[in-house]
């Protein structure tokens, strides 16, 4: 079972002070000592590198590895005490109290997250002030996230009422989570009980979300590996081709796909493969004018079916 976020947060903030007193640790040792995998270990050593001590860059975290130790190259230069410009202690001080306020924290965290603020406030003076007339509220997403990492640090099952895009419809289904992640979007993990299959869903698509009393337990799995992006089309998918309009070439950039040629417009045929071509429908009406899908016959007959069914809401004729 994957970490929940805020226990991946709090390891990778200890782990920090670890390397710190051990130059040159050896990666089974470190490993071992957190009680994580190796691969685990270097996954959170690869995020390390991007952290640093100042919101507009300042000192990275100068981490890596050989596979077998880790080597801190900065340790002295980042440890000298921070000093936050005004902008920076304001805008740290709002986040924090917004943080504090989401449904699902941990007590312990809410409680830790308090005492933290409370001691920047003092360091800030008359900045804090200034930030305490400022605040943030979060969309829908955030309260779900905080849901999503309680279930999953609580092993406990969730309701959810879904909208699914491909088919325009919401869906209620019991789930239980594996993982958050996010690849452009944050998304959840999930054995879903509904199709009895794993399932990902996009947080922004959940319509509501509940946690039950059910212990959540999905069947053991191997994790996908995620580095190639979340849609990863398989050599027997069917075969869709469209063509786009020069204003349709960000289908090339966001849709994987085997190949896009040039036409002579400037706009490009793009093959791509997808277990379900159908979904693609509301592709080409997001397009309009700009695209078309061309095969398979039967998905262009069904593609330009829904155009006119939209236009016709409007009493235009395609």
């Amino acid at each position: 079972m994957a970490a929940n976020a805020i226990d991946q947060t709090r390891r990778m903030l200890s782990l920090v002070t670890y390397l710190r007193e051990r130059p040159g640790a050896y990666v089974a040792d470190v490993a071992r000592a957190f009680g994580i995998t190796e691969d685990e270990l270097i996954s959170d050593l690869d995020v390390l590198p991007l952290c640093g001590t100042s919101f507009r860059g300042g000192d990275l975290l100068d981490i890596d590895t050989d596979g077998e130790r880790i080597w801190w190259h900065n340790a002295d230069d980042v440890a000298a005490p921070l000093r936050l410009a005004a902008d920076e202690a304001t805008a740290l001080l709002v986040a924090a109290r917004a943080v504090t306020t989401l449904p699902g924290l941990r007590e312990s965290d809410r409680q830790a997250l308090l005492r933290a603020t409370a001691k920047l406030e003092t360091a800030a003076g008359d900045t804090a002030g200034a930030s305490s007339r400022l605040s943030v509220t979060f969309e829908s997403e955030g309260g779900v996230f905080a849901e999503v990492d309680r279930a999953i640090a609580e092993r406990r099952r969730l309701w959810l009422r879904y909208y699914s895009p491909a088919r325009d419809e919401l869906t209620e289904r019991e789930v239980d989570p594996i993982r958050l992640f996010a690849v452009g979007h944050t998304y959840m993990e999930a054995w879903c009980r509904l199709s009895e299959d794993r399932r990902t869903f996009r947080l922004d698509r959940v319509a509501a979300i509940r946690i039950l009393d059910e212990p959540s337990a999905p069947p053991e799995m191997e994790l996908r590996d995620l580095s190639a992006g979340l849609v990863q089309p398989a050599a027997d998918d069917p075969e869709v081709t469209v063509e786009v309009a020069p204003a349709g070439r960000w289908v090339a950039e966001y849709y994987p796909h085997d190949k896009a040629e040039e036409l002579p417009d400037g706009g490009l045929r793009i093959t791509l493969r997808t277990p379900d071509p159908a979904s693609l429908r509301r592709l080409a009406l997001r397009l309009g004018a700009d695209g078309r899908i061309v095969a398979p016959g039967e998905l262009a007959t069904s593609a330009r079916a829904a155009a006119k069914q939209a236009l016709a809401a409007y009493g235009e004729e395609l």
